[in-house]
């Protein structure tokens, strides 16, 4: 029997692929061959420590749960426009140089922007 770290590796998978449309409990036990008390446990788990967030649902006259991620995957229009990738010192750039991205006022303004258009975006918290 998987242990119950792997299934819960598994879970988050799998619920991080449906996004916004979420996921029945029930057919996260089925995929994940696990019973409804296991299932269970591990949607409660995943949603304790912050991973998914669980709602209520009337679903073929019974009351289930719907699960939906919190985080959605990186991909790489998260670093659209990162002034790093055209920059002309990116070569000598590092933590601890002359030329570091702790002190770059391009990528602090750039990092400021994200987060006002990540604000500004509606129904986001």
């Amino acid at each position: 029997m998987p242990r119950r770290s792997d299934l819960e590796h598994k879970a988050l998978q799998f619920i991080s692929r449906t996004s916004d449309e979420g996921v029945l409990q029930v057919d996260l036990w089925h995929q994940l061959k696990a019973s409804s008390r296991e299932g269970s446990r591990i949607a409660i788990k995943l949603e304790n420590k912050g991973f998914i967030r669980r709602e209520r649902e009337l679903f073929g006259g019974r009351w289930t749960y719907r699960l939906y991620p919190k985080k959605e995957p990186v991909s790489i229009i998260s670093i659209k426009n990162c002034p790093c990738l055209i920059c002309s010192d990116s070569i000598r750039c590092g933590a601890y140089g002359a030329i570091s991205p702790n002190v770059c006022e391009r990528l602090t303004t750039w990092a400021i922007n994200l987060i006002h258009e990540k604000k500004s975006v509606p129904g986001d918290p």
